[in-house]
């Protein structure tokens, strides 16, 4: 079985601060995907490295305390590559991708769009190369079989059952029109899987993995889904178990699990 685990950790420093080592340590996951570090390599301790067993790998931001992602892999990969060939949005830390032998993983950052006008637009320049560059995958997946799961905070939730106050958020950022028929371009046209939703197609409370820090967002569960593991087809149809870890909170998202009965898996 392979465990993959999705984290947006509104930075890494905090979640460490909030426990996330020990109940990292309960998990036993193969591959953690991390995003919204927080923090240059020169900001980290040796336990945010490489915790336990784990090896680190990071694409932190130019930008001090702004985005990055990283993977944390309990078995060495055989490459690991930074960022989608695309100046603008590399400086940002938004890609980290590791390969193994039919399987490659990722962890994404996608831009947020709500603080404004200006990086709504950016959001939408963000999403005109990243289209392609899924499209490359899954170019990549036909041609040679190689599997893919793409982990990651999309900042999109893609249907209304993915966010408590749907009609209140169609003109906001992250429940636009525009986004969420980007999305579906994902599923419908790019042909990958959103995984949680193929375990739990009509999960609408239980599905949220992020709560705004205003008002009783989080106390009233007024969430949304905007957390995936989006895979190729083939090991998305191996996907057995999901979790979303509420019980304590390392960040203003929730971790998601999956597990994936996938034995292809080699160092």
């Amino acid at each position: 079985m392979l465990r993959i685990i999705s984290l947006n950790l509104n930075g890494i420093r905090s979640a460490f601060r909030k426990g996330l080592q020990p109940w990292l340590a309960q998990q036993q996951a193969d591959i953690v995907c991390l995003q919204e570090l927080k923090a240059q390599d020169a900001d980290l301790t040796d336990d945010m490295r490489s915790p336990l067993d784990y090896t680190g790998h990071f694409f932190s931001a130019e930008k001090k305390g702004y985005s990055g992602v990283g993977l944390y892999l309990r078995r060495p990969a055989e490459r690991v590559l930074d960022g989608m060939d695309c100046e603008e949005f590399d400086t940002e830390g938004r890609i980290i991708r590791a390969d193994w032998p039919g399987l490659s993983v990722i962890s994404a950052y996608l831009p947020s769009g709500s603080s404004g006008d200006e990086r709504q637009q950016a959001k939408y320049r963000f999403l005109d190369h990243f289209g392609p560059w899924l499209d490359a995958l899954a170019a990549e997946h036909r041609d040679t079989g190689r599997e893919f799961v793409i982990c990651g905070d999309w900042n999109i939730a893609h249907h209304e059952i993915d966010l408590k106050n749907w009609r209140g958020n169609r003109k906001n950022s992250g429940f636009l029109p525009e986004e969420r028929a980007w999305l579906s371009t994902v599923f419908d046209q790019r042909g990958f899987v959103d995984v949680y939703r193929s375990l739990h197609p009509e999960a609408t409370d239980a599905a949220y993995t992020w709560w705004s820090n205003r008002g009783q967002a989080w106390a009233n569960n007024v969430g949304w889904r905007i957390d995936y593991q989006i895979a190729t087809p083939g090991i998305a149809a191996l996907a057995r178990h999901c979790t979303i870890y509420k019980d304590e909170r390392f960040s203003d998202h929730a971790p998601l699990t999956i597990d994936y009965d996938w034995h292809g898996f080699s160092a």
